[in-house]
Order: structure tokens, then C-alpha cells, then sequence
């Protein structure tokens, strides 16, 4: 069974980009999964092949305690291309994605936005899954989810470095493993109503 999920994302400077491509990344390492990235600005030519997806993960910057603008402009739009549409969304697997400067940023908020965004359209939150990362004398900033989130992923990128070097590599693998993480629970998810109408139909 084949599983498609779709990675919508806004980035103004490249960083976040690379933590959409991260978790497509992690998507498709998982057998019979493939990915889809979307700019938020490229998103009326996607609205009728997102119907058709298993799982969209969003994904924004976190920019004065919220999600861009650009990014609310689309959660926006949402409301009269698939909310008003009788739920479109509906039973499909959703997770989520933010970048900052800081290393809090109050990047919580903005995984706590989307994913009040994704329950309005009555999507499966998946959560991040990891364990508590660097905080403790022992461990270190390899670590992946190293500022611990466990909504999303909260990936820290410096001001003053290029997308080419910033996030650290921990938080890209923190990414690839919520990519992975939502791919699995959507296959079970996706065999599991098989089989309940397989059972159904005998």
C-alpha cells in the first residue's frame, strides 16, 4: 500500500526550508512512502492533491510568537478550500515543524497553533516521540530533539549563520525522525481501516 504524505512549509531565509526537506527526507525512508514539499506560496496548484494525501506535516519559522505570515495567510485559506468544503482534511495524520533564532523563541506556541490548526480540520496530531534531549551533564548538544519538544520539532538555527550550516545536524535528524515517525503511523493507520473493511464486508 502506497503512502503519500505532503510537507507544507514557508521559509524566508532557508533554514526552515531545510527542515521541510528534512522530514521529506524521513518520509521516505519508510518503505511504500513518498513525499510531497509545498511552499505556502505555491499552494493553489496543490489544493485538490492534498484531498488525495495520507498526512500533511506544516511547517512555519517562528516569527514573534506565532507562525509567519505568510504561513496564517494559507491556514487562512484553508477555511474556504477545505473547512467549508464539509472537512476534506478529516482523518488524515498531521504533525508539525518550527525554526527559530533562540533557543525558545516561544516556539512552543507555534507547534501549539498548528496543532490547533490541524484539530479544527479533525486531523491525527502525531507527536515528536523522542525522548528529552541535552539536559543533563552527561549529554550533549549531538543529541537529537537536544532543546526537548515533544509537540514537534523545534529546530534552532543562529541569526548570523546561513541556511548552509544552521540547524545543527541534531535537529535535521530530529526532523528526518518525524518525517519517518508520521510515514509509520500513517501506513497503520491506512491498514488497519483496510482490514476493519475487509472484516466488515466478510
Amino acid at each position: 500500500m502506497s503512502i503519500t504524505v505532503a510537507v507544507i512549509y514557508h521559509s524566508s531565509y532557508g533554514h526552515t526550508a531545510r527542515i521541510a526537506q528534512a522530514v521529506a527526507r524521513g518520509v521516505e525512508s519508510t518503505t511504500n512512502t513518498q513525499s510531497l514539499l509545498i511552499r505556502v506560496g505555491d499552494i493553489d496548484q496543490h489544493w485538490q492533491t492534498l484531498e488525495q494525501v495520507d498526512a500533511i506535516v506544516f511547517g512555519s519559522p517562528t516569527y514573534m510568537g506565532s507562525v509567519s505570515a505568510q504561513f496564517k495567510a494559507f491556514m487562512d485559506a484553508t477555511s474556504h478550500q477545505v473547512f467549508a468544503k464539509g472537512g476534506l482534511w478529516a482523518n488524515k495524520v498531521a504533525a508539525g515543524f518550527t525554526n527559530a533564532a533562540s533557543r525558545s523563541g516561544d516556539k512552543l506556541a507555534t507547534l501549539q497553533q498548528l496543532s490547533i490548526f490541524a484539530a479544527r480540520h479533525a486531523m491525527h496530531w502525531i507527536n515528536l516521540g523522542l525522548p528529552p534531549g541535552h539536559n543533563s551533564s552527561t549529554t550533549t548538544e549531538n543529541m537529537m530533539n537536544r532543546d526537548t519538544y515533544f509537540l514537534g520539532v523545534g529546530a534552532q538555527s543562529n541569526y548570523d549563520e546561513g541556511p548552509e550550516v544552521a540547524p545543527k545536524h541534531p535537529d535535521i535528524l530530529t526532523a528526518e525522525h518525524l518525517g519517518a515517525r508520521v510515514a509509520r503511523v500513517s501506513h497503520e493507520l491506512a491498514e488497519g481501516r483496510r482490514s476493519l473493511a475487509q472484516r466488515l464486508v466478510a
